[in-house]
């Protein structure tokens, strides 16, 4: 009974987080039930839209997620992560109000570059546009010796951003479509591999067959292997991190 359950603040968005407790439970190592993750899952669709509030200055998720931090806590859980790329832009804050240490999605997706062989380079990177305008991942990658390839203002806006949209409102299969077509489009700019870097954008790329032009890095993925690398001891993300300068 003394057993570590992992916390997974989630509802970012809803879809997602099931996604995630789906493949968390698949890619443990497990021959009976009593081998997976407990696990406590805080799935609140609540939280204010993270790109809205960081881009046009609308209603503050932080209150929400220390919200949902706090339950997680009150749960006994040892440690939280969290499957919403948009969300890390206030990783600071939420690690400061919290004893529990938060698994790191884009240091997660780094050590799943690793395990890939997608070693320093260039690399592509889709996601919302409230995290490529914080540059959550250039500012954890690009230390470490990749560079960042996004797409352009006009991908964004004709392919990305709809596609997202597509896939919360439960429309995964009409996202395929577009986001095959930009995950093409970095792959022919020179992106060794693509970071799917909103965990909306794998559910919209499994509508269909994945671009052979390019590996893609699944986010969603990442996070689990480092939520199972937690569990089992292998690594303690939560006391590894490099340390990253403020949020612009």
């Amino acid at each position: 009974m003394d057993t570590r359950f992992l916390g997974v603040l989630g509802g970012m968005g809803p879809l997602a987080s099931a996604h995630f407790m789906t493949r968390l439970t698949l890619l443990t190592p497990a021959a009976r039930d009593q081998d997976h993750i407990p696990t406590v899952l805080w799935s609140d669709p609540r939280v204010p839209d993270r790109t809205a509030a960081r881009l046009s200055g609308e209603a503050d998720p932080l209150p929400w997620l220390l919200r949902g931090l706090r339950g997680l806590e009150e749960a006994g859980c040892a440690a939280v992560a969290i499957p919403c790329n948009t969300a890390h832009g206030w990783f600071e804050p939420m690690q400061a109000a919290t004893r529990l240490p938060i698994l790191h999605i884009v240091e997660a997706t780094a050590d799943a570059l690793r395990r890939g062989g997608h070693g320093p380079g260039p690399v592509g990177l889709m996601g919302t546009a409230g995290t490529l305008a914080m540059r959550l991942y250039q500012q954890r990658l690009e230390p470490q010796g990749w560079q960042c390839i996004t797409p352009e203002a006009e991908e964004m806006q004709n392919l990305v951003t709809p596609a997202i949209a597509l896939v919360k409102a439960n429309r995964p299969t009409e996202a395929y479509a577009p986001l095959a077509e930009a995950a093409r489009r970095l792959g022919k700019r020179g992106a060794g591999a693509v970071i799917l870097g909103c965990t909306e954008i794998p559910l919209g790329l499994q509508a269909g067959p994945l671009p052979a032009e390019v590996a893609l890095i699944d986010t969603i993925d990442a996070l689990a292997e480092a939520a199972i690398a937690w569990a089992t001891g292998q690594q303690d993300q939560g006391q590894s991190q490099p340390e990253v300068g403020p949020l612009s």
